[in-house]
């Protein structure tokens, strides 16, 4: 129940409709802090030492913090193994991005026995490149393309948005790199006149889009979107719509904690076509690959 976003009272108030015994908040939550040491457990235990692919995504939830009620980040680590198998590496609430906050969490995934990240997938996360410099110097950032449709689409009208929407489509499907830059100058020129500025995103981060040109179609859906990570987030999305506040950080990460282990037991599949993929990565990458 604590799982599906239940508060203490509403789990307290189940118990007795459903078996006629009253159960305290205190003491679903006395029971529920159980998990806290197996929470830490998790949160240290041994990783693999190479992820081809690994995502960074964020959820956003309302927590009371000393009497006030603020938004606090839920940063989801997702990694991709040679198996192609999903994990969930890591589960953060709270803290300002920063460089200094973003190479603590790569740090974290280092002393935890990773060794090399080929491609970190991300939106545009404050701090991230520097810190995936530092701590992983060989990594490739390629930002999701998803983000920035989404982004570049929010202020256009919607008459327009259908229309812009297919020419940006030109930009991420196209053959190559040097093809995909002269799309999006022909996009900017057409709309910058109408919505100023609306292209700027994608000029100032080309370095972190176009990673996805040297690879194949379907390795690129792989990387530039974070499909691998929104079923996991839409479970995480799940707890917003049960429960409006948390009352305190260590509730919302128990609330996490439970929900993916409910989801990630049904990962037992590898990503499609994971064969190609993983093929493609090791012409690319060679040794780095065991």
């Amino acid at each position: 129940m604590y799982a599906k976003g239940m508060t203490t009272r509403q789990i307290s108030e189940a118990i007795e409709d459903i078996y006629g015994f009253e159960v305290s908040e205190g003491m679903v939550s006395d029971i529920t802090d159980k998990l806290l040491p197996r929470i830490e457990e998790w949160q240290n235990r041994p990783l693999s030492s190479v992820y081809p692919i690994v995502f960074i995504d964020a959820v956003h939830f309302s927590v009371r913090d000393d009497g006030v009620i603020r938004k606090l980040a839920a940063y989801v680590v997702l990694g991709i193994n040679e198996d192609g198998m999903k994990e969930v590496l890591s589960i953060v609430v709270g803290e300002n991005e920063s460089s200094k906050y973003w190479l603590s969490v790569l740090n974290s995934l280092k002393n935890r026995g990773v060794q090399d990240i080929l491609i970190l997938c991300s939106d545009g996360l404050t701090g991230i490149k520097d810190a995936i410099s530092a701590a992983f110097p060989e990594t490739e950032q390629q930002r999701c393309i998803v983000h920035m449709v989404r982004n570049t689409l929010k202020y256009v009208a919607d008459k327009d948005r259908k229309e812009f929407a297919n020419d940006l489509k030109t930009i991420y499907h196209a053959p190559d790199e040097e093809q995909g830059y002269r799309n999006m100058q022909v996009v900017a020129e057409k709309w910058d006149k109408k919505y100023p500025r609306s292209m700027d995103r994608w000029k100032d981060n080309w370095a972190a889009v176009s990673p996805m040109f040297k690879f194949s179609d379907i390795v690129r859906r792989v990387i530039y979107t974070t499909n691998a990570i929104e079923s996991l987030n839409s479970g995480f999305r799940r707890l917003n719509r049960s429960r409006n506040v948390f009352p305190d950080s260590k509730a919302l990460l128990k609330a996490l904690y439970l929900a993916a282990d409910n989801i990630t037991k049904k990962w037992t599949n590898t990503l499609r076509d994971w064969g190609q993929v993983y093929a493609e990565l090791s012409v690319m990458y060679g040794e780095r690959l065991s």
